[in-house]
């Protein structure tokens, strides 16, 4: 079942670079008592998520923590140290929060998964923005096949 607007986010945990390495981060630690954007994207280094959505949510963060958002997030199944050297190369620092759904677990969770077998990806996680309140999905925008308008940084600013 594909999560909506009113639901809580499923428990899960994401995988994160710490300055010691590999670590992880739960949904509790995530979402709770916080406003929070996170973004998913097929996967690192392609080029619509390399060239406008990650960028996008880069460029806006003083925009999106203006309007009271605590934490950006950006998703992908892919594993911790590609999620890491992709924030570095584009410049994520401390505006972006680079999660690793490395299995997919967390979209099948959210039953937003992409088949993208057809393209030799393997099962990735659809584009989509969701903004969650307290751990209660508020927005979710999912982008139609081949499409990127509903999940942008800018979207989702006009949203808040």
């Amino acid at each position: 079942m594909t999560i909506k607007e009113g639901d809580r986010m499923p428990e899960g945990k994401f995988g994160i670079m710490t300055r010691e390495g590999p670590g992880s981060i739960s949904t509790q630690e995530l979402f709770s008592g916080k406003k929070v954007i996170l973004f998913s994207v097929p996967g690192a280094f392609t080029p619509t998520c390399s060239q406008s959505h990650l960028p996008g949510y880069i460029q806006n963060a003083d925009s999106l923590k203006g309007k009271g958002v605590d934490t950006i997030a950006c998703m992908a199944v892919n594993d911790v140290f590609v999620m890491d050297a992709w924030g570095r190369e584009r410049g994520a620092d401390e505006k972006v929060l680079m999660l690793a759904d490395g299995n997919g677990d967390y979209t099948r969770a959210l039953g937003l998964e992409l088949d993208a077998t057809g393209f030799g990806m393997g099962k990735r996680s659809q584009r989509f923005s969701v903004v969650v309140e307290d751990g209660v999905v508020t927005r979710l925008n999912v982008e139609a096949p081949a499409e990127f308008k509903v999940s942008t940084a800018e979207c989702v600013l006009g949203q808040l």
